[in-house]
C-alpha cells in the first residue's frame, strides 16, 4: 500500500455508469477525496474512448449498461497491458453470489451492491488506492 500525499499527486478516476443520478452520486462522493480528478462515462463504449486518451488510476463501473456492459469492460481492461493492474470497483444492483464471483474472477478488485452510500464509496476508494489523508 502506498501513502501518496494527496497534495502532490493527482489521481484520475473513471466512473462508468449509465444512470445519471447514480453517476452524480458517485462523483459527489469522490469529490470529497483530496487530489481526485473524476471523469464520467455513460457506458462501456464511452469508457473505452476515454481510456484510449487518458491514463486512469481507478475505474468504477456498473454492470448493466447498453452496448458494452461492465463485465465485458473489465474483461477487455484486464487483457490490456496498460490496465491489467489498475483497480476496478463494480457498483451494481446485481447482488447474487454468482454475479459477484464472476466479476471478481474477471479481475474486479471490489464489488458493491446498490443502494450505496457516499461514505461507503469513499472508504473503499481510499482503501484500494492506499490514500491516507492528514487528519489536520
Amino acid at each position: 500500500m502506498t501513502q501518496d500525499n494527496p497534495e502532490t499527486r493527482r489521481l484520475n478516476v473513471l466512473v462508468v455508469e449509465d444512470s445519471p443520478p447514480m453517476r452524480k452520486m458517485i462523483v459527489f462522493a469522490l469529490s470529497r477525496i483530496k487530489g481526485m480528478a473524476v471523469t464520467e462515462a455513460d457506458d462501456g463504449v464511452d469508457a473505452l474512448r476515454k481510456l484510449a486518451t487518458t491514463k486512469y488510476d481507478l475505474i468504477i463501473t456498473d454492470i448493466n449498461m447498453p452496448i458494452l456492459d461492465g463485465l465485458k469492460l473489465v474483461k477487455r481492461l484486464r487483457a490490456d497491458g496498460a490496465y491489467m493492474k489498475v483497480p476496478i470497483i463494480i457498483i451494481t444492483t446485481e447482488g447474487a453470489a454468482e454475479d459477484r464471483q464472476r466479476a471478481l474472477a474477471l479481475g474486479a478488485n471490489a464489488y458493491i451492491t446498490k443502494p450505496i452510500q457516499a461514505p461507503q464509496v469513499i472508504k473503499l476508494v481510499k482503501e484500494i488506492l492506499g490514500i491516507v489523508e492528514d487528519p489536520r
